[in-house]
């Protein structure tokens, strides 16, 4: 059966609260999804702007254990020596004893080096069965707004999570999207989106991401894009297209997995794709490759910066 949701638009042609609880009494909803009100996509003007930034994990293997020195602040001197003016920080690679005096200092790193802080990357899973373990997430995501908020940043990337075993669909989601709401909620007190990815378990498909995020009712959500987390599609394109119009933020792969087979991004087609979507925005390089980071970072920079550079031509 066709998944079924209301949005604000069509809310009073289907007949209101009223005809959503008879919808629902009459069965006419599939056991994976429920009538309810839709976000919807954002209301932007064409075509979108798009900046360019790099994404922390790209440098995952050296700033995890601050190897050779790696930080956030050589990191922040990394993207202003590339000509990358916006920086994606991640939560992994703090310090464990993050205070306000830390965060306050690579502040002022970043606005002496000239790269803005484009957004954050957490951690968590909000489908888990254990409410006390759901909780704890839900926390932990608002202790990381407050500090990406003393940052600067206006976006931090969150994760939906997988359904447990022997857990339903319908209640696993139910779970996601209350505490999607919950986090929202908090996030847009601060002036801030959360961007739910699609990144496997619930969200590995654009239908599974668009269900909670048609769902979540919080002014303070929308999709973190992800270029390359589609695998499961035969055109991973099109599901992108599908969600593109939700996003907040967006991470560029330089490699794309249809049906699980890998093949070199259509870079340009997927900044197209945002583009005209009227998405305006930073454009995260999230560099997982097999080329080592150092060597292969610097040459992917320059080629999106000619793609855009060829856009606003």
């Amino acid at each position: 059966m066709i998944r079924q949701s209301i949005t604000r638009r069509n809310f009073v042609s289907k007949g209101g609260a009223f005809g959503i609880a008879m919808a629902i009494a009459a069965g006419e909803t599939s056991n994976r999804s429920k009538m309810a009100f839709a976000i919807d996509p954002f209301d932007r003007p064409k075509p979108g702007r798009l900046r360019l930034s790099l994404a922390a994990y790209s440098l995952r293997d050296l700033l995890k254990g601050n190897r050779e020195g790696w930080d956030m602040f050589r990191f922040v001197d990394y993207c202003h020596q590339l000509g990358v003016p916006g920086a994606e920080l991640t939560s992994y690679y703090f310090p464990a004893d993050v205070t306000t005096e830390y965060l306050n200092q690579l502040k002022s790193h970043c606005h002496r080096r000239g790269v803005v802080v484009t957004g954050g990357a957490i951690a968590n899973d909000f489908c888990q069965s254990d409410p006390a373990k759901v909780r704890k997430d839900i926390e932990a995501a608002k202790l990381w707004i407050d500090r990406y908020a003393i940052l600067g940043a206006n976006v931090i990337r969150i994760f939906a999570g997988s359904q447990p075993k022997g857990d339903s669909w319908e209640s696993t989601i139910a779970r996601c999207v209350a505490a999607v709401d919950e986090v929202g909620d908090y996030a847009a007190t601060r002036g801030m989106y959360l961007g739910l990815e699609n990144h496997g378990g619930v969200t590995a498909q654009a239908e599974g991401l668009l269900e909670i995020i048609h769902r979540v009712k919080s002014k303070g959500i929308g999709i973190n894009l992800d270029s390359g987390n589609f695998r499961s599609s035969a055109d991973p394109y099109a599901e992108l297209a599908q969600i593109a119009p939700y996003a907040v933020n967006a991470q560029l792969k330089v490699e794309m997995f249809p049906n699980g087979k890998q093949e070199m991004a259509d870079l340009p087609r997927v900044l197209r794709l945002l583009s005209e979507s009227s998405y305006s925005g930073w454009v995260a390089l999230e560099y997982e490759a097999a080329e080592p980071p150092l060597e292969a970072i610097p040459k992917w920079v320059q080629i999106l910066k000619q793609h855009l550079r060829d856009m606003d031509s």
